[in-house]
């Protein structure tokens, strides 16, 4: 088996772990920034196995300059959709906010109580 088999290349910003739906920078945020064992990764994921895990590391190992910016355009991407969510937040969340400006913590609890 060739380390490339257990991945499904999607589109140049789409490599998933194959068989399921989670993507290689799931595993390798966990690893690089949060420092994560590949052992916690494994716990943490249940439709991945420690082989995948390990495999995804592997990859990364073999291939550091073009798995690296793959993982940076990751970021970058998220970090930007936040910025436009934020630009323009869903009315719920404007509504959620709100109530949490007014009632503190407690706003979840009084959404979830009957209004008497």
């Amino acid at each position: 088996m060739q380390l490339e088999d257990y991945f499904d290349f999607l589109a140049p910003n789409d490599i998933r772990i194959k068989g399921t739906r989670v993507g290689i920078e799931t595993v390798l945020y966990d690893y690089i920034h949060r420092g994560m064992t590949p052992e916690e990764i494994d716990a943490r994921y249940w439709s991945i196995t420690l082989e995948q895990v390990y495999a995804t590391i592997l990859y990364y190992l073999h291939n550091k300059e073009e798995v690296g910016q793959y993982l940076a355009d990751w970021i970058e991407h998220g970090e930007r959709m936040r910025e436009e969510q934020e630009k323009n937040p869903d009315p719920v969340i404007l509504r959620l906010r709100a109530l949490r400006k007014q009632y503190g913590r407690d706003a979840a609890r009084i959404i979830r109580e009957p209004s008497p």
